[in-house]
């Protein structure tokens, strides 16, 4: 016969009661919830932009209703976004992710660093361009601009 575990955690009768947690609604003597009200709605959303559950707000199921049917209209009207785009970045190969796990290899590479270098002289090659062509454009405009004056 199979021997029986004995359960490690207190049961339900010895554990002491939690403590139920109050609605920011009710603490703040809030009836009817806005939608315009953003900074309120912002309040029952997490960072990704999901709408918190009851047992997390503390709401009751009528304040849940409404709070959720709020934020449904405060997106549709742009006010709140329907999702928060996280950008992560990536190491390109596996062997950076294991030598990061033993503390080594956090720094970044000789050919990275020449690699970061050369896209940042492009860049500034690029802006001086666009600084000329810039220049080159209003010269022209002001050309232009002169020779309507003088027709």
């Amino acid at each position: 016969m199979a021997a029986r575990r004995e359960k490690k955690g207190a049961s339900a009768k010895d554990r002491r009661p939690a403590k139920k947690k109050t609605s920011i609604l009710t603490t703040e003597n809030i009836e009817w919830v806005d939608y315009k009200d953003v900074n309120l709605l912002r309040r029952f959303m997490s960072e990704r932009a999901k709408i918190r559950a009851r047992r997390v707000t503390g709401n009751s199921q009528q304040q849940q209703v409404a709070v959720a049917r709020a934020i449904r209209v405060a997106r549709e009207m742009a006010l709140l976004p329907y999702s928060v785009r996280q950008v992560t970045q990536r190491s390109k190969g596996r062997r950076d992710r294991d030598r990061d796990r033993d503390g080594e290899g956090t720094e970044l590479a000789a050919s990275e660093v020449g690699e970061e270098i050369e896209e940042i002289e492009e860049l500034e090659e690029l802006e001086e361009e666009m600084r000329e062509n810039e220049e080159e454009f209003d010269a022209a405009l002001a050309e232009d601009d002169a020779e309507d004056l003088e027709a």
